[in-house]
């Protein structure tokens, strides 16, 4: 079986969980015999490439062959922005940037036979008008290359996926690893919002990453129940070693680990803090993440006094991620929607005993981790405190979720994904 598969990032080069989930999912697809074309907008040559063929869509030129295109252009709305639109804004910068957008001119984006577009693809001012050309570039791609069905990840690629279904006719799969409730709450970015609804409406199946996922496509975006499957995520553990590190510090450290966003729950992280540091003292609190509220996070921790026992580090990625957890004796993530979360499985891999929140899609699927509500920061300083005085409560939580969490495989997740594949293809 052949699957076009559109993402946006894949490692080494990756802002966050989106990337990493992609490269887990795709070789445990490979291991269940699955052939792979992996389209992204910007490859650097890096990419690892021993379960997929890396297709840049940077080096792709429309050409005279392309036929289609009135089709395409007819169906799916191709707009260029000319406001700031990111996906990760809080809900008052979104505003601010909606407010400096209102005479902003929208323009039909150009098509020329030949021509290749050299997608950034980053999270930038010009996102959208990427995700449309993106789409366009998808066409030409459905018509160059043989496969059996498509599966497209997140907003990002879904009207992608959509033009390169229109344009072949074979099933289309959108996998939904964040709504745009996750992101921005209840204060919604629109044509974001819109984009998913539509991907999901014109997809053959939808693939959640949680149960919690699932719950909210349903309910809010209104898709049926029947095509919107759970698909839990894992975690690659094939290249894991473990560290063998010396901390320049004596105390005990506690970690946040994640985009400093609202949907990451970073200021339930300090408020617990600041309770922990009045009664175990011997301990130092890690923000490691980059995001719009940073600024907010930083001011908020020297207003209550504890700057001197908290570290910002700054988004970390890679071999400083697996340092970071070395160097961990706690994990906390927050989140106040966490479509899944792998970070706690890599936590807990590491040895790190883990908190997480009730509103994460991993809470699912993870009995020994502890779990607190987002909001309720006097039980995360509870269980804070407890794993840090209690050695014998926290080699529990270690022993228990490491053997948990190895349970967890890629293979496993594509073994599910495949069968459905199968069911689509037999229809």
């Amino acid at each position: 079986m052949k699957v076009l598969m559109f993402g946006w990032e894949f490692p080494p080069h990756i802002s966050g969980g989106l990337g990493t989930a992609c490269y887990g999912l795709t070789k445990g697809l490979a291991n269940n015999g699955i052939e792979i074309l992996f389209v992204m907008p910007s490859a650097s040559g890096d990419e690892d490439q021993q379960s997929v063929k890396i297709v840049n869509a940077s080096d792709i030129a429309l050409t005279e062959t392309y036929k289609e295109f009135n089709k395409i252009s007819s169906s799916v709305e191709f707009i260029k922005v000319s406001s700031l639109l990111l996906p990760y804004l809080d809900p008052q910068e979104y505003a601010d940037s909606m407010i400096e957008s209102k005479d902003s001119v929208k323009e039909v984006v150009k098509l020329h036979l030949g021509q290749k577009y050299k997608f950034s693809g980053k999270y930038g001012e010009n996102l959208m008008e990427e995700v449309a050309r993106y789409a366009v570039i998808a066409g030409e791609i459905a018509l160059k290359y043989d496969f059996d069905i498509i599966h497209a990840h997140d907003w990002l690629t879904y009207l992608a996926g959509i033009t390169a279904k229109q344009i072949s006719g074979k099933p289309l799969v959108v996998h939904m690893h964040a709504t745009e409730y996750d992101r921005s709450g209840t204060n919604i970015n629109t044509q974001v919002y819109d984009i998913e609804k539509r991907g999901m409406k014109e997809a053959d199946m939808v693939f959640a990453v949680s149960n919690l996922t699932r719950n909210t496509v349903i309910n809010k975006y209104g898709i049926n129940p029947l095509k919107v499957k759970t698909i839990h995520n894992a975690v690659d553990f094939g290249s894991f070693e473990k560290l063998d590190i010396s901390r320049n510090v004596p105390e005990k450290i506690v970690t946040f680990l994640g985009r400093i966003t609202y949907q990451k729950g970073p200021e339930y992280f300090i408020e617990a803090a600041e309770k922990v540091l009045k009664r175990y003292p011997d301990v130092r609190f890690v923000m490691a993440g980059s995001g719009d509220l940073l600024n907010r996070c930083i001011k908020r921790v020297a207003k209550l006094g504890i700057a001197h026992k908290f570290h910002f580090t700054g988004f970390l990625k890679g071999s400083d991620v697996k340092q970071m957890f070395a160097y961990s004796d706690v994990y906390v993530m927050p989140s106040v929607s966490e479509p899944f979360g792998i970070s706690p499985l890599e936590a807990m891999r590491s040895n790190v005993p883990t908190i997480i929140s009730k509103q994460s899609g991993v809470a699912e699927v993870l009995k020994h981790a502890i779990k607190v509500d987002f909001w309720d920061i006097d039980a995360m300083a509870d269980a804070i405190y407890g794993l840090l005085k209690y050695p014998v409560l926290s080699q529990v939580a270690v022993n228990k979720g490491l053997e948990e969490v190895n349970s967890l495989k890629w293979d496993d997740a594509a073994k599910k994904i495949v069968e459905n594949y199968s069911q689509l293809l037999n229809k």
